[in-house]
Parts: C-alpha cells; structure tokens; sequence
C-alpha cells in the first residue's frame, strides 16, 4: 500500500543484451510486466526495422488464426479454455512449426470447402434439375389431358386482371386462336422468386408478347453453396418459335441470373433422366456427408489448440515488437535498450534477465545500468482489484505527478461518503448493495464471459465502489431515518402529542414545536427521530436546517484535508518558500474564516437550547439568553463579520454575541485573513525576484575574476549564467493561482451545499413515488384492491429502481466526482504526468481478447 499514497521510485536504465539472449530475456520481462522500454530509433520507419519481417510472420500467423476461428465459430464448435497457467512465449525455432502447423490447417481447411462448395453446387444444380422435371412432368400431363384451354394459356400476364392463377402464369400470344402445338421451341430453368415479376415483365416486353410462360414456386428452401443462406426460387419454362426469339430469351435469363437446364421433350426422356438425376443426389448426399464430418474433424482438432495458440503468436509478436524498439551497437552483436523500471523491483528484474539468459543458452551476461536523466519519470502506482476503480476516477482527472500525493487512498472513503449524503436512503442503498455485492460475488464468472457491452463494463469496472456507496447510503439512510420514504420506530420518538380530537378535526396541518411539552427534552439515541415524517408543515425546514449545515461541515473538513495534503508535497519536494508564503496563509485563510464558521454551528447547537421565554417565564433573564429565543442566525452572523459590524435586529434580553468577546475576536481573523491574500500574492515573486538578483551578482563577480585571469593568462572563458524564470511571468502566474484560491475558497464552500440540494431532492422524489402510487394501492380494499396493489406495486418499483436508484444515483455520482476533482484536489493536485505503461503480457492479452473478439 506504500505506493499508493505516493507514486513509486522510477529509475531509468541502460539495458545490453546479447542478440541470441535478447529474446528470451525481453519474454521472461514481458511475463513479468514491471518494464516500460524507450523507443531510440524514433526517425525510422516501421518498415525499416532490424525484426519487421519475424513481426510479419506473427502477423500473417495471426491472420491464419483468424481465419480458423471464423470457420470454427461457424461450424458452433466450442473453444476450449486455457487450462492452468497461460502459455509461454516458444522460442524462436518454434515459429517454423507453428507455421507449419497453421499452413497445414489453413489449407486443409479451405480445400474441404472449395470441395465441399463444389459438392453443394452439384447438388443444387441437380436439386433444381429434379423440381424442372417434376413440375415440367405436371405441365405436360394438364396440356394432354386438355386441363388449358387455348384462351386461358393465353392470357396476358401484364394484365389488369387481380385475380391472376397462382400456380402459373401465361405470356399470351399475339393470336389467342394460335395453339400450343404451334411452339416448338422451349427452355427451362429456375430463378430467384423475388426476380420473378421483373423477369416475366422483362419477356413481355422484348418479346412483344410473342412467348408462353408457365412457372411454379419450389416449396423447400434452397441453401446457397457460397453463403450457406437459404434462398426461395422459382421453375419456370418458356415457349416460343424461331431463333431470334431464342436468342433474345437467353440473354434474358442471363441478364437475370436464371439457370436454364436441359428438359428432354419425351416423357420416356424426362421420367429416365429424373431417375439418374435422384441417383445422382443420393450419392452426391453421401459424399457431403462425408466432406463436412471430415471438415468437423479438422476444425475439432484445432479448437482444442487455438486459444492456446492465438496467446503463443500475439507474444512473440509483442516481443519482436519491443525488441524493434532497441539499438544495435557497432559488432551487431549486442543490443542496447533504454527502460523506466520501478526502483524497489530492480532485483526481480535482475534475476528475470539472468532466467531469459540461461534459457537461450548464452555465456554472456546481461547488463542493468541505472542512468541520470532530468526527464521526469512516468507514474506508477501499484493497485489491486480493489483499489484500481477508484485510481481510475483520479486517472480520469490527470495523471498525478511524479510522486506527488495520490488522492486515492482518501478517496476510497471519502467517496462513498460524500455520494451517501446526498443519495440517503436505506431502501435505495440496498439495492445498490445488493446489486454491487453480486457483481463482486460473480466476480470471475462474469469476467469468463467477455461482455462486450461498453455500459455493463463501466458498472462491472466499478462494482467496489457501487459496494461501498450502497453500503454508506445504507447508513446515511439509518441517520436521516429514511427507507423508501418512510421511517424507522426502533427506540420510540421523543414527542408526546397533547391534542383532543377537535383539535384535530378542526386542524388540517399540526406542527411540532420544541418550544412545548410535547418535547421531552430527550434527543432520539440514532438518526433523526421518526416523528418528523409526520410533521408536514415544518418537517422540510427542519431537515433544510439539519443538512445544509452538516453539509458546510463536511465541506470545510474536506477543503481544510486537501489544503493539509499540499503540505507533504513541499515537504518532500523540499519547497521551504512555499510552506510559507502558500501553505500556512492558505490554511489560514480557510480556518480563520471558514472554519470558525463551523465553530459558530457547534457553539449554537451546544449553547441555546429549543424553549423560548414563554417556557421558562419572565423571572428567569439568564436562562431566556441560553433559549432558542435568542439563538442568532449563523449567516447574519458571518456576513457582520465580515462587514465589522453587529445585529441591529437583536431581540430585546437577548446578548448581541454568543460568548464573550467573540466581536474583538471576529475583527482579528477577518484582519489576519485579509493580510494573508498580499503574502500568497506577493511574497513567492518576490523571493524568487530576489534569488535572481543573488545570482545574478554571484554571476557578474565571477566573469569579473575569469576576465582578470584571462588577461594575465591571454584566454576568457566565459561564465554561464543559470535559466531564470521571467520575472512578469511569475507574478502573473502567482495572481491567477491566489484569486482562484481566495474566490474558490467561498464558491467551494457554496458548492458543498449540493451535499444538502441533492439529498432534499432524493428524498421528495421518494416521497413523491410512494404517495402517488404505492400508498394508493395500499388503500385499496377487496379482492380488486389486491390486483391494484400488484400493478401499482410493479410501477413503484421500476420508478424506484429506474429513477430513484439508477438516474439519482448517476447525478450524485456526477456530483460526488466534481467536488473530488474541483473542491478537493485543486488544493494540492497537480496532475501533470503521465503513466507508467509496462511491456507486459497480460495487459497485451487482455486487450486483445486471446483470440475471442
């Protein structure tokens, strides 16, 4: 957990590796993942590279894979998971047999489907040629037995005529008196059923009429041999007299991919070919059958192997990849790398290099050099599952600075917490609970199964922090006292009603009043008491009361805690000057102004009780002062603070302050608190000013000392003066960073009241629901009531989880974040790094799918 307050130690390094070494040493780092090397030959191109062809094989490997995988999918052939641990990256010298192995398969593979493409044709084509027998067979037959008369084999088919015959359909001749007999000439064959009407269209009009056309749909479906899709067609047979018309049908089945197919005009002809034709099918079947067991086979085989595969090819391509990234010294024999690795994990990283090495059989050790840079190192910080959710939400607003304060240790709880203020409910957070608790408890199920959906992997990604916010809003819940809009009597309300029944009759709205005897001075032990759901008429003002201030509280806390983590940043970066001229008058400023506010609250709640001088009688003065009757409005209070001045509205036997010398005091921190806005302004300029100036002189004397040397000598050499910042530049950056402090530490504190916005907003809408649906159905009675309840109970609940869970909880996860990145670590967050991203295996892998995407 060390790192995750503060990023790791980064160190740059010099790595040489022997060229038979490289390999393995780079795959045993891969495995290891703590490594994130430098690319040095930037200006060259990607095709120029020392590995671009072992890259290529890996591809085209890759590609194979692919290939076999679709045709598994096709086939519904389940792939087997990887068993144990995940393969390692072969040796180089394996690569040969994996191509091998993939060549092998791909071209078995596509062979079984040219043959099996060619198989399916044969037996479409022969399919159809069967179905162009029968129905010409049924044609023939109606024509002898004189089921057409001549009228009828003529009708036109571009008619007007609605009610045409659905089995087959006449192009007419221009003389309805010309017979059949009269047609030598005739072709068949089939045609896509949806092409149908165009093709008919199409003979009618190049025709001129002067053809006969008969057609009938084939019932079963086809199955296409190139797609494998199931296509509807048609029979059709033409006839017509002379070439020319002959000519010109045929090139218009052509133009409509119709098949034509040779139909004997004997019966005895057609009935011998239809015989041979069905011999043909069944042994067209068989040899199929055999085709696609043969090629399940295959495809069985390499099932069992391919995931197994795919991680073996995708890690030798990361590795030839990387290893493109390294020079080559003069002898090319040894390759040079440049690394960030963390420095805690220098050692581990030594003896993988020694693993790789002894693996490849090298004699040559490989050698680890730490290297001075001044380039800033990336940022690492170590997490686990459970902490990488809420280290993405910091990611999300910048990469932290190299090892400055990481605000997601804090933010695991303060999260949760400022997202169950406003989201309070017991009922709701339950819900939520429950749903992250699944999500937690499913854990690697739900990772097996790979869901590609982008709005269910943002909820899985998240599902600690669902957890943990349904858990705290089950708490805030219990402390408002608030389930589903409703309350919880567990230790008996503190109020005593004192009302006959004409008081309530006559009574629409009764209010409770702490000023009475209704009020038995006992606060209820846990939470709000459960009394005030019934107090309608002062229950909202109570509870605006109640959590606007609490959420000024948290507020301050909060901004006071981020104002306190900057100071761990200039202690470790060793920026004495900014401890003092920013960290103590910022903290200042918010204390002597903001959180002395916060001590008005409690100093109120503590000191002046609920009775009013009715209570307690005129004889008692003292005790008048100490009552609610007295009690000072803590806003009036801080805008005469800040104006020096006091309450001319004061009660009479009332004291103008709440405790003794609080105006002389109030004056003081508004003085201090003013005169810590010059020191952040001016004080860190003018230091740096200052400090220019001193080198500048230190500079001036020694040019002056080098000149008198030269002269005795006969050579100057010329001092170089350090980089100074520009002085303007300075102040204006100084100016901008104190004006947002000083008005952002108002508008911030303004901007914690959404804690007090949004939790009134939950809570009348959960009102809202239940009176205007579930208390409803409640009240109904009979047996009819019990129905109604069911529907109303089914649309309480899907506004509840809809509305009330889902959306709410999105605008207060929306909030929640805003106040963490705006209000809490613009106190001390810079953001400005980027991050550590190690060659590593198992991201690669991860990314990639291992071959299921």
């Amino acid at each position: 957990m060390g790192s995750l307050f503060r990023s790791e130690e980064m160190t740059l390094c010099q790595l040489f590796l022997q060229s038979e070494a490289a390999y393995a040493c780079v795959s045993e780092l891969g495995e290891l993942g703590l490594v994130q090397f430098r690319d040095l030959n930037p200006d060259v191109n990607a095709f120029q590279r020392k590995f671009v062809n072992e890259v290529r094989r890996c591809d085209e490997m890759e590609r194979k894979l692919r290939y076999l995988e679709k045709e598994i999918r096709k086939d519904s052939i389940p792939m087997l998971e990887i068993p144990g641990e995940c393969p390692e990256a072969p040796q180089p010298r394996e690569m040969i047999d994996l191509e091998a192995t993939f060549e092998k398969l791909e071209n078995e593979c596509r062979e079984v489907n040219q043959n099996a493409e060619a198989l399916k044709r044969n037996y479409l084509e022969l399919t159809e040629l069967k179905h162009i027998l029968r129905k010409t067979q049924v044609f023939f037959d109606e024509h002898e037995g004189g089921a057409n008369t001549t009228e009828s084999m003529t009708r036109a088919l571009i008619s007007d005529d609605p009610n045409r015959h659905m089995g087959h359909v006449q192009l007419g001749l221009r003389d309805k008196q010309e017979s059949l007999e009269f047609l030598p000439c005739f072709v068949a064959g089939v045609i896509l059923r949806e092409r149908l009407p165009a093709f008919e269209r199409m003979l009618w009009r190049a025709c001129r009429g002067n053809v006969f056309l008969r057609q009938a749909p084939i019932d079963t479906a086809l199955e296409d041999p190139s797609s494998s899709d199931e296509v509807y067609k048609s029979v059709f047979i033409i006839f017509f007299q002379g070439d020319q018309l002959k000519t010109r049908v045929k090139k218009i089945c052509e133009g409509f991919r119709a098949t034509l197919y040779p139909c004997p005009e004997s019966p005895a002809d057609r009935r011998e070919m239809a015989m041979g034709v069905m011999t043909r099918i069944e042994d067209l079947h068989t040899v199929l059958q055999q085709t696609n067991d043969h090629r399940h086979r295959v495809l069985v085989a390499a099932a069992k192997n391919i995931k197994n595969w795919f991680v073996k090819v995708r890690k030798i391509k990361a590795i030839y990849h990387t290893l493109n990234l390294f020079n080559l010294d003069v002898t090319q024999k040894c390759l040079i790398a440049e690394c960030w690795v963390p420095a805690l994990d220098l050692e581990t990283i030594q003896l993988a290099l020694r693993r790789g090495t002894e693996r490849s059989g090298s004699s040559v050790p490989p050698i680890l050099n730490r290297m001075e840079t001044l380039e800033d190192p990336p940022t690492y910080n170590r997490t686990n599952k459970f902490t990488n959710a809420f280290q993405n939400l910091i990611y999300a607003y910048g990469v932290a600075t190299y090892r400055e304060v990481n605000p997601a240790p804090y933010t695991i709880i303060t999260f949760p917490f400022l997202f169950a203020v406003m989201f309070g409910d017991l009922g709701h957070g339950a819900i939520m609970a429950a749903f992250g608790f699944w999500m937690c408890y499913k854990e690697k199920p739900l990772q097996a199964k790979k869901i590609d959906s982008e709005i269910w992997n943002i909820f899985f990604g998240g599902r600690y922090i669902i957890l943990l916010m349904g858990l705290f809003s089950m708490y805030t819940g219990l402390m408002y006292n608030d389930i589903f809009s409703k309350s919880l009597n567990i230790f008996g309300s503190s109020w005593r009603q004192n009302y006959n029944q004409s008081t309530l009759e006559t009574n629409r709205l009764l209010q409770l009043n702490p000023d009475s005897y209704d009020y038995i001075q006992k606060p209820y032990p846990f939470g709000i008491d459960p009394v005030w759901q019934l107090a309608e008429a002062n229950k909202i003002i109570f509870m605006n009361a109640y959590k606007m201030k609490i959420s000024i509280i948290i507020g301050v806390f909060h901004m006071l805690f981020g104002v306190s983590l900057s100071l761990w940043n200039y202690m470790y970066f060793k920026k004495r000057i900014s401890i003092y001229v920013e960290f103590i008058p910022q903290i200042l400023f918010l204390v002597l102004l903001f959180f002395y506010m916060v001590l008005l609250m409690f100093i109120k709640w503590t000191t002046y009780g609920s009775s009013g001088p009715d209570h307690f009688g005129s004889q008692e003065p003292e005790i008048v002062k100490t009552s609610g009757y007295c009690a000072p409005s803590i806003l009036i209070t801080f805008i005469n603070m800040m104006l020096f001045k006091t309450d001319p509205n004061t009660r009479p036997q009332c004291d103008v302050a709440m405790f003794g010398g609080q105006m002389v005091i109030q004056k003081i921190f508004v003085i201090l608190a003013l005169c810590c806005v010059p020191v952040m302004l001016f004080m860190k300029p003018y230091y740096i000013m200052k400090e220019q100036k001193k080198r500048a002189t230190q500079g001036h004397q020694t040019i002056e000392g080098a000149a008198e040397n030269g002269a005795a000598g006969g050579a100057v050499v010329p001092a170089q003066a350090p980089h100074d910042e520009d002085i303007t530049e300075v102040f204006i950056h100084q100016a901008i960073h104190t004006i947002e402090y000083v008005l952002g530490s108002i508008s911030h504190t303004a901007s914690y009241l959404r804690l007090w916005a949004l939790s009134l907003a939950h809570a009348q809408l959960a009102e809202v629901a239940w009176n205007m649906l579930l208390r409803k159905g409640l009240k109904s009675m009979g047996y009819e009531g019990g129905i109604i309840l069911y529907v109303v109970f089914a649309g309480w609940a899907a506004i509840s989880v809809a509305i009330l869970v889902l959306m709410e909880g999105l605008s207060a996860f929306l909030h929640t974040l805003r106040l963490h990145w705006v209000e809490f670590q613009s106190k001390f967050y810079q953001g400005e790094g980027y991050l550590f991203q190690p060659f590593s295996f198992e991201v690669i892998l991860d990314s990639a799918g291992t071959g299921e995407e």
